[in-house]
């Protein structure tokens, strides 16, 4: 989108004109799925660009991230820097109903949540005019041009923080060399999850000297909450049954889940297998599925108890993962046996848990490798696998101790780089100079 001289090239303006002819439709799109989520009209109407929240006096760092696990990872980082920059504020944007709720649920002192804009020139336009960022973080691979040309443009420093592109994006973006300078050329900083991103970074056009390889920023992550009535109140329902976790999963995954548990049930007829659907929407399928092996279940949206006849507690709700990651130290992470990338195994290592992975979770293979390296995870590819991890960590509890902790230390040794990361931030947008 630029030439060597820094101007938008053709590419850029036929961006910016066919984003503006589609805008109506894509706001109709967009509103559709905002009201069938509950989300009120004037909430709606942050993706037009008219906020809902008064700008704050002072300064403002703006961090913008696409949805759930993007924003839960930038609030540790906000709550530092809130700690050493004590007159800043903090705007934090995503685009899905169920990110903003649970980033409403943890927000840090001098923190707000709005939806970001379209990117069309009326809503980039309007928030640009009401929130005037100090400085701008976009949040792994939301690279919306538009939005970051035009804050640039208004002298509002830009970080690309815990970047993350998949190989189809990179190869698009090599496709149109001047494009991609030109939108990487509006950052002045680039801290990647991996040696890998930065070199791809670089070969889409990034200037070298700002790529920083870095570490995974949701491996700084707070620990997700835990309510400790329901906490309570499950584990009596339990009693002294002993428990696994099957964490994230997706379509095509429960059926190894399902039959490394009934295969697990013939050791420990009492086991009771405590499953969480990555999509709770998928609630029925996945409960069809339990039911053609045979086993029993319990749903936890429609209020039902876990009983001893329970084999399945179909935990199928939203913001409420950590309170299962507390019941229980083994945990097999989805979005691994199939080819969807893995989600983040800080979340249950945090908990205490070991973690048991398939081989899939390349979107996590900076994470994962060091934890499985350790023995704090330990990778499967079938049901019998699975259920063989399982049962050597509940049938010994030495081994499982040691898992825990080798997890736990992979935690620990990547939350020291957080205050590193705080003073990249501060160094390469300024936010500690006296005349911001």
């Amino acid at each position: 989108m630029s030439d060597l001289s820094g101007r938008p090239t053709a590419l850029y303006r036929v961006y910016c004109a066919l984003t503006s002819i589609a805008m109506p439709l894509a706001w109709r799109t967009v509103r559709a799925k905002l009201q069938s989520a509950g989300v009120s009209e004037i909430r709606q109407r942050e993706r037009l660009g008219h906020a809902s929240l008064p700008r704050p006096d002072g300064r403002l760092i703006w961090f913008h991230a696409a949805s759930v696990g993007e924003s839960l990872s930038v609030l540790s980082l906000i709550r530092r820097l809130s700690e050493r920059i004590e007159d800043a504020q903090f705007l934090i944007t995503s685009g899905t109903p169920t990110s903003a709720a649970l980033v409403e649920k943890r927000l840090p002192p001098r923190t707000r949540h709005q939806y970001p804009p379209l990117d069309s020139a009326g809503p980039v336009a309007r928030f640009l005019d009401h929130w005037r960022p100090d400085a701008g973080v976009f949040v792994e691979s939301e690279i919306w041009p538009r939005l970051i040309v035009e804050t640039a443009q208004r002298g509002t420093p830009l970080a690309l923080l815990n970047a993350r592109l998949s190989e189809k994006s990179v190869a698009g973006w090599k496709k149109r060399p001047d494009t991609a300078r030109y939108v990487l050329s509006q950052f002045r900083l680039f801290l990647t999850q991996n040696d890998r991103t930065a070199a791809n970074l670089i070969a889409m056009g990034a200037p070298a000297d700002l790529v920083q390889p870095g570490t995974n920023l949701k491996a700084m992550s707070d620990p997700l909450p835990v309510d400790q009535d329901t906490l309570s109140h499950i584990r009596a329902q339990i009693g002294a049954r002993p428990v696994w976790i099957a964490s994230s999963t997706h379509a095509g995954e429960e059926e190894t889940v399902l039959a490394a548990h009934a295969e697990l049930l013939n050791r420990w007829p009492d086991l009771l297998l405590l499953l969480i659907p990555r999509h709770p929407e998928r609630r029925g399928a996945v409960c069809a599925l339990i039911d053609a092996t045979g086993q029993s279940h319990a749903l936890r949206s429609a209020g039902q108890q876990i009983t001893d006849d329970t084999q399945v507690y179909v935990a199928d709700t939203l913001g409420e993962t950590g309170t299962w990651y507390a019941l229980c130290p083994i945990v097999f992470l989805g979005g691994s046996l199939k080819e969807i990338g893995g989600h983040n195994p800080f979340e249950p290592a945090q908990a205490g848990a070991a973690v048991i992975t398939g081989p899939g979770y390349y979107n996590f293979a900076e994470t994962f490798a060091p934890m499985v390296d350790s023995g704090g995870a330990v990778e499967v590819s079938s049901a019998s696998d699975l259920g063989g991890a399982v049962a050597l960590w509940l049938s010994d509890r030495s081994a499982l101790a040691a898992a825990q902790a080798a997890a736990q230390s992979c935690v620990n040794t990547q939350k020291s780089a957080l205050d590193a990361v705080v003073d990249t931030l501060c160094d390469k947008l300024g936010l500690e100079d006296a005349g911001r």
